[in-house]
């Protein structure tokens, strides 16, 4: 669901493109202002401190769930091993001093970032499907 009739100020692009690269917390920051000032949030502000949000809650849960996983392997005689290399390949350094993974997490951060600072909606397979269906 794209809201195309209002036009984000200025200020409302630079909070979303913030919250985006602070992991949702310049957001939640300005959601307590809000609630103090009791002030109603735009439709885009909404959008994407929301969308920010859950995405950092899910990257710590997936974290979780994926160490959780990986010290139950390294309990299993020769999958060890197996586990070990995996996680190795994937949190060498690959690009300036980053592994795959924080390259990967860093790249949609500044993608998101950068389209809320145009004053853009960016879509992400699910998460803004979730997200549309709760923004009013």
């Amino acid at each position: 669901m794209h809201y195309k009739h209002e036009k984000p100020y200025m200020i409302e692009r630079i909070v979303a493109g913030l919250s985006y690269l602070t992991m949702g917390f310049v957001g939640f920051v300005w959601l307590i202002i809000g609630l103090i000032r009791k002030t109603h949030l735009t439709k885009f502000l909404q959008y994407h401190i929301f969308q920010s949000i859950f995405i950092s809650i899910g990257y710590v849960l997936l974290c979780m769930i994926l160490g959780f996983i990986l010290n139950m392997l390294g309990m299993i005689p020769f999958i060890n091993l197996l586990a070990a290399k995996i996680v190795f390949i994937f949190n060498s350094p690959v690009l300036f001093g980053y592994s795959v993974i924080q390259t990967a997490i860093y790249i949609l951060l500044f993608y998101l970032a950068i389209t809320s600072f145009m004053g853009k909606y960016s879509r992400i397979p699910w998460v803004s499907n979730i997200i549309d269906m709760n923004v009013r």
